[in-house]
């Protein structure tokens, strides 16, 4: 699995990237095909908009991709927030497949 981090618009500390690497490193429990994980990290700095920290996830698997983008006041909730989203489009196209 090729994981990659992107940051836009500044530079991550080392405490954020380990964390969403270990989290990223759980996936392969939900799909064991997982070939590639895009993860990009944005600052909306839009006027009056309190969420402003965009976490956008992109998991490929043969044939299919998978893309979240969720926005909060933190990076960590915004990628915990699109990696649950993530996880269950995930879990809902292996059941479709197994039916």
């Amino acid at each position: 699995m090729n994981v990659n981090i992107q940051t836009v618009h500044f530079d991550a500390d080392s405490k954020l990237l380990i964390y969403i690497e270990k989290k990223i490193a759980k996936l392969t429990q939900f799909h064991d095909r997982i070939t590639k994980v895009d993860v990009y990290l944005k600052l909306d700095n839009i006027v009056h908009n309190i969420k402003d920290k965009i976490a956008e996830i992109k998991v490929s698997i043969p044939r299919h991709e998978f893309f979240v983008k969720q926005s909060s006041k933190s990076f960590e909730e915004s990628f915990d927030e699109a990696l649950d989203a993530l996880i269950n489009q995930i879990k809902r196209k292996k059941e479709r497949q197994a039916a």
